[in-house]
């Protein structure tokens, strides 16, 4: 399956010539090739994106909101090829991908497009005076995203980008291309504007710097990992690009005396080791109050201990492969280290699959891992680890787990499991995060702010900030006689 850049409505290799390889987690086998795009790629896109700006920006909202719902209908009509595609690219379980990957990437499309029409005129009246506020487009837009949730977020960032009437060059992970080259192919079938939407392929420093560097690229979205973010910040801020980053996260689950126990175990697995721990809003840090902590955790451990690790095809798999075997030691040398800091391993640690047989001992399969008796200040609990690793912490007042909750750099998302919910209102005021669930986690209303404080991001997604984002605001000040 060779991928290839979609510049100007066309399917094109890179200017050279060069590929990448492109491996499937999973088996380590080889999937195809991409390109490895540099500098004349991503000026070639700009040149298609900025001959298509204009005619795109000039038709109405509720046409552009039209093409988005064209897009969402082709996407839906071929989800389950969407779907295989993302677990042959990710190594995440077939049924994980068709529940969230899929479902969400056309649930993105149509909400942008709903959302829009549901939108008032901003009048603001004065004893003298009307202003009117118009959104404008930014005009040509880089978006940048991450391998963990390929079209998922790829497609939260063009939606409302092309609601607004800005064209795209976008740049999806060099590990995961296949979801993006189906949009592509979307998008050329259902007969998109040519250069509205531009999709150039390979590494980060040489095509997502470029994205970065060019002029003619006037606002940034990225997704990524927080040390990337920073690179983007320096690169683009002296630009004075607009920009948009949603950053790493290293989250945490807070589990009150009073929780309901089932619910809490129940949802503080799917909150830890959702694909495989590699969602930035994950619940990497249990804190669970020590009446209960004993209970709580011979629970978990049992219930983690029977998950199903292996074979992303088959249907019991609960556990799929990470996205490739160099983060597999990443995530062991944290492992290392949380035992080297004092801490227990639970269970989990190891490679060996304890699911369906099917992939390749060359797949990069690591069980999930629970950890105890670890300081709430040691590395392991404070950095990101991005993996199916996560740490257990016991307090024992509301004020000791909001100190432990904030004492890290990041500040993106967290849960709190209680019976009482204003109890755990209160507690949630008093984390310094952006999103907090309350005996749920990602329960997503799309038209919420999404994005974190600290080190997890600058700037919020979704909804009206999503609009607000991919454009600029025009007031228009009408002097009554």
């Amino acid at each position: 399956m060779n991928v290839q850049n979609f510049i100007g409505g066309e399917f094109v290799d890179a200017v050279d010539h060069a590929t990448l390889e492109n491996l499937a987690p999973a088996t380590g086998q080889l999937i195809g090739t991409i390109p490895r795009s540099k500098q004349p790629d991503v000026y070639r896109a700009v040149a298609a994106a900025r001959v298509a700006q204009h005619e795109w920006a000039d038709l109405t909202l509720d046409d552009r909101a039209d093409w988005l719902e064209a897009i969402a209908d082709a996407l839906e009509s071929r989800s389950e090829e969407l779907a295989r595609r993302e677990s042959l690219d990710t190594g995440k379980p077939f049924s994980l991908a068709q529940r969230v990957d899929a479902k969400r990437s056309v649930e993105n499309f149509r909400f942008f497009a709903d959302f829009s029409r549901e939108q008032e005129d901003l009048v603001f009246e004065m004893e003298d005076a009307t202003n009117i506020v118009h959104r404008r487009p930014i005009g040509i837009v880089g978006l940048i995203t991450p391998w963990n949730l390929p079209l998922y977020l790829l497609s939260w960032k063009v939606a409302p980008a092309l609601l607004m009437g800005n064209v795209i060059v976008a740049k999806p992970s060099e590990l995961t291309p296949l979801t993006a080259h189906l949009l592509a192919e979307v998008c050329q079938e259902i007969g998109l504007p040519d250069g509205v939407l531009n999709i150039v392929n390979g590494y980060g420093p040489e095509v997502g710097q470029q994205i970065l560097e060019h002029e003619g690229i006037k606002a940034i979205s990225f997704t990524g990992g927080t040390a990337t973010g920073r690179h983007v910040a320096a690169t683009a801020a002296p630009m004075f690009k607009k920009l948009s980053l949603e950053l790493g996260g290293k989250n945490a689950t807070i589990i009150l005396d009073d929780a309901e126990m089932n619910q809490a175990v129940q949802g503080a697995i799917r909150a830890g080791l959702t694909n495989s721990g590699q969602v930035c809003l994950c619940g990497s840090r249990i804190l669970v109050h020590e009446s209960i902590a004993d209970e709580f955790t011979q629970h978990l451990v049992a219930q983690v201990s029977a998950m199903k690790c292996g074979d992303p095809n088959h249907p019991e798999t609960q556990v799929g492969a990470l996205i490739n075997m160099a983060h597999v030691e990443k995530v062991e040398s944290y492992i290392n280290l949380a035992i080297q800091e004092g801490g227990t391993i639970l269970t989990g640690g190891t490679r060996e699959m304890t699911g369906p047989p099917g992939p390749t001992p060359e797949g990069a399969f690591l069980r999930p891992t629970l950890i105890s008796g670890l300081s709430h200040l040691s590395r392991t609990a404070r950095e990101e680890i991005f993996g199916p690793v996560v740490t257990i912490h016991r307090f024992s007042s509301d004020e000791e787990a909001i100190e432990m909750a904030n004492a890290t750099d990041y500040g993106l998302a967290g849960s709190i499991w209680t019976r009482d919910t204003e109890r755990g209102h209160s507690i949630a005021q008093k984390i310094d995060t952006g999103i907090i669930w309350i005996n749920t986690w990602l329960h997503r209303d799309l038209r919420t702010p999404f994005g974190g404080v600290k080190h997890s991001g600058v700037g919020r997604e979704g909804g009206s900030w999503s609009l607000g984002f991919f454009s600029e605001p025009l007031n228009v000040c009408i002097k009554h006689d």
